[in-house]
């Protein structure tokens, strides 16, 4: 999990680079509890949150 103040240091590009692999990652993890692989269920919250921290910051700026 990434904190705000680390995310912040990023640029724009960077932000969207980490949001395209945090949807990526999302999207195998679903695929992966659906098969019934996934021991951390509490991964898919830390990334939904990760995602959502990254879009806040891209779109204020």
């Amino acid at each position: 999990m990434k904190k705000i103040a680390e995310l912040r240091q990023k640029s724009k590009l960077e932000l969207q680079k980490l949001l395209q692999d945090n949807r990526e990652r999302l999207r195998q993890l679903r695929f992966d509890l659906a098969a019934g692989k996934v021991k951390n269920v509490r991964e898919i919250h830390q990334i939904k949150k990760d995602i959502a921290r990254a879009l806040t910051l891209l779109k204020q700026s």
